[in-house]
């Protein structure tokens, strides 16, 4: 069975974090161990290789900075989980479809646990409840290995994605773990989801 390495960063800023994202998908070999990066942004808008510029609509004070994973714009702050899967997908045998679907279902199975019905959307990529997008994706596949990932907002200010046409689509909703009547921190919603993205991608998980 395969390892993933679980590195936990803490808050950071963006660029750094995506240069160092890049900077090791392009040293990997084929005996790379996979990772799986969970962190905290400082506030800031990304915006997606296919991002059209009338999605943002009034930053404001929040930087915005241009990157290469698919997608539109979104928001990423302190409260919000974010996940960076790097991971030899030729080696899962997996491709980039099924790794959406994998990221998709662990948050929703995640979220049954809780007591919370969410769901995938075939079209806009990301988890839902209701109408409500509670969970954004957004991946990069250069030579058969993935970066950037999922950003699942749990206790944070949702005020930004009113900044925003979230992920190009006019007037859709955003929620999170905290409104939905479930209190847990960041910390602890990474490590109790954990086992569930692993087990759907065959891995023991390793933690430093």
């Amino acid at each position: 069975m395969s390892v993933l390495r679980i590195r936990k960063l803490g808050i950071c800023d963006y660029p750094p974090v995506w240069r160092e994202m890049q900077s090791f998908t392009a040293r990997r070999n084929p005996n790379t161990q996979d990772e799986l990066w969970l962190l905290q942004h400082e506030p800031v808008f990304t915006l997606g290789m296919n991002a059209k510029p009338e999605h943002l609509l009034s930053p404001g004070d929040i930087p915005v900075v241009s990157i290469d994973r698919g997608g539109q714009v979104t928001y990423h702050g302190p409260g919000q989980l974010v996940a960076y899967v790097l991971l030899d997908l030729r080696r899962l045998g997996i491709g980039v479809r099924r790794l959406v679907e994998v990221l998709e279902s662990s948050v929703i199975d995640w979220m049954a646990a809780q007591g919370l019905t969410a769901q995938a959307r075939r079209d806009a990529p990301g988890v839902y409840v209701g109408d409500a997008k509670i969970a954004a994706l957004g991946l990069r596949v250069r030579r058969g290995c993935s970066y950037h990932g999922l950003s699942l907002n749990v206790n944070m200010d949702l005020e930004p994605f009113e900044r925003i046409n979230p992920c190009g689509y006019k007037d859709l909703a955003v929620t999170q773990i905290r409104d939905l009547g479930v209190s847990l921190s960041v910390e602890q919603v990474a490590q109790d989801w954990i086992p569930y993205l692993a087990s759907q991608l065959g891995y023991t998980v390793r933690v430093d």
